[in-house]
């Protein structure tokens, strides 16, 4: 592609705001619309409202189509992420109408999709690329209405009333105003506490925010309050069914700024002027205008153009860059937690398929299964925790893309997000029917709460939630020395003869000493022994407990111990928890966990080799660190937790390391080189 040859688009979904883009291609200098994706294409007046262009059957039709070069989807929110998926596995440019997707986690999975392609994605906020917006940032960081004490930025309007079959009321599609209009106001607070602080945007400290959801479920009339470090306020609000004046003000503290309909420069969608109202102390006034005559969609056009020619994958600046579209949605995302909107859609009874909209696919190699004694199925030899996650649509991205890996093996704990990690894996292995092929770890019984009778009650509520009859992997979450350690073992005992737990059983946090007794006590009595172990193991030795009752592996004598039982050992903070990362060093002291849990000059030793190997073999410290938890002489399980699907691919780029026992004693001690 040249610098002259105009970029072809597509557009997916001809709706009303595809017809006014279309005049934005029109305008611009870079771009040329060639053809239309249209589920019904023979609908009267396509042909009329997209002159030039060729109508294809279906939005399939457009991906496949090697004349486009870039596709704008302008489909209703729901099918946001499945088609920019789709568009960016196909090779295809992608500019998607606001908001990017539902959730900041499936923007990201969208930008993970893209990423691998190497394909561009933006967000179109065509305000973001009009003049007026360049000029309002200008005239905040000259200081002429002093320092930026609070923002007010609104996006409302009123529908004729209750309308169920119109796509801002239906809950299926997404409605209401948070995420239709709510991004507007968000968006540009943001930039402008950015423009305040010298930066390109500001991350908000604290969100509070509340809606009122109407008949069908979807906010109709909603507010927001962002509090930014340095201590701007904006007060941020959007309706469907409410009219505001939709005045844009700055206030400083040498006077005001006003901006009316900035989202469409004080216009409509064909061209607007650009009018910003600077309001000193004593009430004078300058009106300044960009006077631009453009069309207002032409400069998202050819900013996306310019992006594309260049080999960018987003938009520069003032445009909506990835980390800006995932700070907004984040927002936006507390902002509908904070009013209880979650759509149907969104919940499992809808939500069967995977982010691209496809089927669960099985069978998956990425990730290695191993044999691991007293389990009859093989099991993933990572496992997967997830307590990180509060909804089944931002959980199930994450679930999908390991189990489509090949990865099999899930780590819960009756604990874990008072209860919710559970219930989220419940509704995902009923909802994509993988129990049968799953391994679930589950734990019980934690501080205080570590009694041999919380064992089976607490196992009742896990049960439940996780929709299932059995467990394949039970730990005890804590130990409690107060307590004969046979009670324990007794308790698990009838668990397994009750087939409530199918596996292996045993200890998270306990010592050598406890697991010996309760061996010993087992054998004695002819009940289970203990066969599986879940404490800290990492390439760097916990100097001190993480959390009170936690227990290290990673000793001399516990590594001696582990290979002479042969026992597994599920460990959890099997990275360090960022010692392997930048965020670690001998003069960085700013994270107190780090500096407390892992800082000493042996540890640092393991570090300086694992930098070395991972130079050498063309990955990253955390890598090798993960590959030595991987590669010890008896069965060690590592528990990894990335909370995004770049997190989980990197996570896996480990997996095809090969260490040696002359490696492990290297990163180890540094007693033999490494080949």
């Amino acid at each position: 592609m040249t610098a002259t040859t105009p970029i072809r688009w597509g557009i997916l979904g001809p709706g009303s705001i595809a017809q006014s883009f279309a005049g934005g291609v029109a305008d611009s200098r870079t771009g040329k619309l060639v053809a239309i994706g249209a589920r019904n294409p023979a609908k009267p007046g396509l042909a009329e409202s997209f002159p030039g262009a060729r109508i294809l059957d279906g939005y399939d039709a457009l991906l496949a189509d090697p004349e486009v070069d870039v596709v704008y989807i302008s489909i209703p929110h729901p099918g946001h992420a499945q088609w920019a998926i789709k568009a960016a596995e196909a090779g295809k440019h992608v500019l998607c109408e606001k908001p990017l997707a539902l959730t900041a986690f499936e923007a990201d999975a969208m930008m993970h999709a893209a990423r691998k392609a190497g394909t561009f994605l933006g967000e179109a906020f065509m305000y973001r690329l009009h003049p007026q917006t360049l000029k309002l940032v200008e005239l905040i960081r000259s200081g002429v209405i002093g320092e930026i004490r609070m923002i007010k930025s609104s996006f409302g309007f009123a529908m004729p009333g209750f309308m169920p079959q119109h796509r801002l009321y239906a809950n299926d599609l997404a409605g209401g105003g948070i995420l239709d209009v709510g991004g507007y106001p968000v968006s540009m607070v943001r930039l402008i506490a950015g423009a305040a602080a010298g930066k390109p945007f500001a991350e908000p400290d604290k969100v509070v925010g509340t809606a009122h959801l109407g008949q069908s479920g979807v906010d109709e009339w909603a507010s927001a309050l962002l509090h930014f470090p340095g201590g701007i306020v904006a007060e941020v609000s959007c309706s469907i069914s409410l009219n505001q004046d939709n005045v844009l003000r700055i206030l400083g503290t040498k006077g005001r700024i006003e901006v009316p309909d900035f989202w469409f420069a004080g216009g409509n969608r064909n061209v607007g002027l650009g009018q910003i109202d600077v309001i000193a102390s004593d009430g004078s006034r300058e009106t300044i205008s960009v006077n631009e005559k453009r069309h207002v969609y032409s400069f998202e056009v050819d900013a996306a153009g310019e992006a594309i020619r260049a080999g960018r994958q987003e938009f520069a600046w003032p445009g909506m860059a990835w980390a800006e579209s995932l700070g907004t949605l984040r927002v936006l995302d507390r902002w509908r937690a904070a009013a209880g909107l979650e759509y149907g859609i969104e919940k499992p009874q809808q939500r069967i398929n995977t982010i691209s909209g496809r089927p669960l696919r099985s069978g998956g190699t990425a990730i290695a299964k191993r044999k691991i004694p007293g389990l009859s199925k093989p099991a993933s030899v990572v496992a997967l925790g997830f307590e990180d996650f509060r909804t089944f649509s931002s959980g199930s991205i994450l679930l999908d893309a390991f189990f489509e890996a090949g990865g099999n093996l899930f780590d819960t704990g009756y604990v874990y997000g008072a209860g919710y990690t559970e219930k989220l894996l419940g509704e995902w292995l009923k909802n994509r029917g993988v129990r049968a092929q799953s391994v679930v770890i589950a734990k019980g019984a934690h501080s205080p709460l570590c009694y041999p009778d919380v064992i089976g009650k607490q196992l009742d509520q896990s049960l439940d939630r996780l929709q299932t009859d059995h467990v394949d992997v039970y730990f005890m979450h804590r130990d409690n020395p107060d307590v004969p350690v046979g009670e324990f073992v007794d308790a698990m005992d009838r668990e397994v003869k009750a087939g409530r737990i199918r596996g292996p059983f045993g200890g998270s946090n306990w010592t050598m000493e406890r697991m010996d007794e309760a061996i010993a006590y087992a054998e004695r009595t002819g009940k289970q022994k203990p066969g599986a172990l879940s404490n800290n193991f990492s390439l760097a030795e916990m100097l001190e407990p993480i959390w009170a009752g936690c227990v290290t592996s990673s000793t001399d004598a516990w590594k001696a111990w582990l290979t002479s039982r042969q026992m597994p050992n599920f460990a959890w903070s099997s990275q360090g928890r960022g010692f392997f990362t930048d965020r670690a060093g001998r003069d960085r002291l700013d994270n107190e966990e780090l500096v407390r849990v892992w800082y000493s000059e042996r540890n640092f030793g393991r570090r300086d080799r694992a930098i070395d190997l991972a130079a050498r073999l063309g990955k990253s410290p955390i890598h090798v660190a993960l590959a030595y938890v991987l590669a010890q002489p008896f069965p060690s399980i590592p528990l990894i937790g990335p909370r995004t699907l770049d997190e989980l691919d990197d996570s896996l780029r480990a997996l095809d390391i090969t260490l040696s026992q002359a490696d492990l004693e290297w990163l180890d001690g540094g007693s033999l080189r490494a080949a």
